[in-house]
């Protein structure tokens, strides 16, 4: 090994995840010092001295960084570069040359490069390269993984859905959450901002750790300094011991502020300080404690108009506002409604040890409706239709009146609005299904009402595939048997 790359790194630096290196260059001996280099900090190297060795190489096997003399393809080594770009982009090429000019370094930057180095190679140059390429492959291991997950199952840590928004904050979560940087989430109410915290936060290397959830709009200016730092024994009227606050019980996890923007204007400037110093000073204490934790804020408000406005600090909303994420309302993402209110009933189904399902008028009005109150909305909606429902095939009349109201159907015309042409056969389904609501599910009864014989009404539930979700009563099941 060359004078320049020998003692080149300690063991205890070896990345976390290896590599494949590919070195092309026509000296021999910096290609053999180039191996034992990338073998030490723990790559996969393979060399080659021409360009159709290199080609085959990328096209045999993934290579994850690649060493390139430009000069080794007769003075189009910049072609090279770019040929190489062009058919394998997920390669980073790093451009080696000791006759580096600036414009050939330029040329090569621009033909695709990320970048160049001079002969020899530093030791600590290489060292930053290879770790950097080593935590590039990490993160796209995890975002694939994040999305074969996806693949198998439409929830995602707590999010359900699959439409192009959600697949979009699918990836930024497998991003974001493999660092501590500050994130900012803004949306609707109920859209479901603490549910994708806590993806974050369980997504990440912090899973095991606290995950602590402040209410601001519940902190008021005489309780959130308390809430927030904690108070020191006698520093309030009654406190006989010393208290932990948010801020320290979320030590080395997460500190989850909802509602930021309603946070007190009186703590704003401490909480600039603790975040700043990564220590904080419960109220009536003497000194800071060390503090470490990452802090996911969300509001469903115009913040920057609070900003402003001058209710919300312009230093605090900077140091929460590194990573923005916003959560689409529902009335965005309706390809996502069935596949949320499916989700909801299954667990209702499992808790309440009943199959409950929807019929199909009813999933076309839960589609139809905008959603005001977003996901939360559609989850009182659903818990109410089975609360009230007779039976456990939930129809348009056991939705509340508003989201039946605001929909394509109605009860007050038969399920259908005024004004909207109805078959015949569906006027027919829906009679059929609403007397047999309010009979609690007397077939037998329904028949007689409705004027039709007891065969046909089976024949139809079953046309209808609902015929199980009305079980026969006592003395239905008499009568058939007679």
């Amino acid at each position: 090994m060359s004078g320049a790359m020998q003692a080149f790194v300690s063991q205890n630096q070896l990345p976390s995840l290896k590599c494949n290196l590919l070195v092309l260059d026509d000296d021999r001996s910096w290609r053999e010092s180039a191996r034992e280099v990338g073998q030490s900090l723990g790559c996969t190297v393979t060399c080659v001295d021409n360009e159709p060795s290199a080609m085959r190489t990328l096209a045999s096997r993934p290579v994850d960084l690649m060493l390139l003399n430009p000069a080794i393809a007769a003075g189009e080594g910049v072609g090279l570069v770019s040929r190489i770009r062009e058919c394998f982009p997920e390669t980073e090429i790093i451009a080696v040359s000791a006759d580096a000019t600036v414009d050939s370094v330029l040329a090569a930057l621009k033909a695709g490069a990320h970048q160049f180095l001079r002969k020899p190679v530093l030791k600590d140059e290489l060292q930053l390269i290879v770790d950097r390429a080593a935590e590039k492959l990490e993160a796209s291991r995890k975002e694939r993984d994040a999305r074969e997950r996806l693949k198998a199952d439409p929830g995602f840590l707590g999010l359900v859905g699959i439409s192009a928004e959600m697949q979009k904050l699918y990836r930024m979560i497998t991003r974001v959450s493999s660092s501590r940087h500050p994130v900012m989430i803004l949306g609707e109410s109920g859209t479901g901002k603490e549910k994708l915290a806590r993806a974050i936060h369980n997504n990440g290397e912090a899973k095991p750790l606290p995950f602590v959830t402040v209410d601001c709009k519940s902190l008021t200016s005489a309780t959130a300094e308390s809430e927030l730092f904690g108070h020191a024994r006698g520093a309030l009227p009654g406190s006989i011991r010393p208290r932990d606050g948010a801020l320290l019980l979320a030590n080395g996890g997460t500190l989850f502020l909802d509602h930021v923007s309603e946070l007190p204007a009186e703590v704003q400037g401490k909480l600039v300080r603790a975040l700043q110093e990564h220590a904080v000073r419960p109220l009536g204490g003497t000194k800071g404690i060390a503090c470490d934790f990452r802090v996911i804020a969300a509001a469903d408000t115009d913040i920057e108009a609070a900003v402003q406005q001058g209710s919300f600090r312009r230093d605090l909303f900077f140091r929460l506002n590194v990573v923005t994420l916003r959560l689409p309302p529902l009335r965005e993402r309706k390809e996502d409604i069935q596949l949320l209110a499916e989700f909801v009933l299954q667990r209702l189904s499992s808790a309440k040890r009943t199959q409950f399902a929807l019929a199909p008028e009813a999933m076309k009005t839960l589609i139809a409706y905008d959603w005001p109150g977003n996901v939360r909305e559609l989850e009182n909606c659903l818990e109410s239709a089975v609360a009230v429902s007779p039976i456990s095939c939930l129809a348009v009349d056991a939705f509340p009146p508003e989201v039946r109201a605001g929909s394509t159907y109605s009860k007050g015309t038969g399920g259908i609005r005024r004004g909207s042409i109805v078959p015949l056969a569906e006027l027919e389904r829906q009679a059929i299904l609403s007397t047999l609501e309010q009979l609690h599910g007397d077939k037998i009864m329904t028949a007689r009402l409705l004027g039709i014989g007891k065969t046909t009404l089976y024949r139809k539930l079953k046309e209808y595939g609902i015929t199980d979700h009305w079980p026969a009563p006592a003395e239905e099941n008499q009568a058939s048997g007679a």
